[in-house]
């Protein structure tokens, strides 16, 4: 892409200590999108304490296309989505987790629903199969996934993958709380919107350990999920006004 060409999607990717996961990952979406799409990657440093800052400034000074935003100290995942999406300059954007565990191979096939779905659907959500983890922990997602689904009704099976592409005025116009990113489909279908699927192969991690805490990964608040009950209950009808 050139430098004076506005980008048409923006990928998202928050990271917190990372530093060796962040140049195959690069390396990957470029390799996804380039030629099919207008592309800029958006890397969020959700305050790192290792490497990850110089090496995104090392790989920026190589390729243009590539953008840091730094937090002064970590806020967590969801603020680091909304740091990203709010700094993204493309009309489209996708997100992903800096672990390598979602594979960029698939962003080509989530734009492509997304365009085709416009303007009625507002957002595709990854749903991983073949899950790497733990057994604990998918039994943790399951049970925390089926609550959610319970309550919400939000006809998601799984919230917790990373991989999201959306139009940036609908996520934008979401209300902002933190743990977001775990209700992006029922808030979007809130606001009249339609949701669509893609199955995405889950991956192992590529270095490294998990830097989210238990609550960021796989639990949802019970106070976030009672307000996001209550949000959708709140939700009214907007009158269509004619003038003669």
């Amino acid at each position: 892409m050139s430098v004076n060409e506005s980008p048409k999607v923006s990928i998202v990717v928050p990271v917190r200590n990372e530093t060796g996961n962040i140049a195959p990952l690069v390396a990957e979406i470029a390799a996804a999108l380039d030629g099919k799409w207008r592309f800029e990657i958006v890397y969020i440093n959700d305050g790192s304490t290792d490497g990850t800052d110089a090496e995104l400034k090392r790989l920026m000074a190589k390729h243009p296309w590539l953008r840091r935003v730094r937090h002064a100290q970590s806020c967590g995942q969801s603020a680091a989505v909304r740091t990203g999406v709010s700094a993204a300059c493309a009309p489209l954007v996708v997100t992903l987790d800096g672990d390598g565990q979602n594979d960029p191979a698939f962003i080509p096939a989530m734009l492509q629903a997304l365009e085709a779905g416009a303007p009625r659907v507002g957002l595709i959500a990854g749903q991983r199969v073949g899950r790497k983890a733990t057994g604990f922990k998918k039994i943790q997602s399951r049970i925390a996934n089926g609550v959610r689904g319970a309550v919400l009704r939000d006809g998601t099976r799984d919230t917790g993958c990373g991989l999201k592409a959306f139009r940036r005025d609908v996520f934008m116009a979401l209300p902002y709380f933190d743990g977001l990113h775990r209700f992006l489909p029922a808030l979007v279908r809130r606001d009249g919107f339609d949701i669509g699927y893609v199955d995405v192969i889950d991956r192992p991690r590529g270095q490294g350990v998990s830097n989210y805490g238990l609550w960021d990964r796989l639990w949802v608040g019970i106070l976030d999920l009672i307000g996001v009950w209550w949000l959708l209950r709140r939700k009214r009808r907007v009158p269509e006004i004619s003038e003669d």
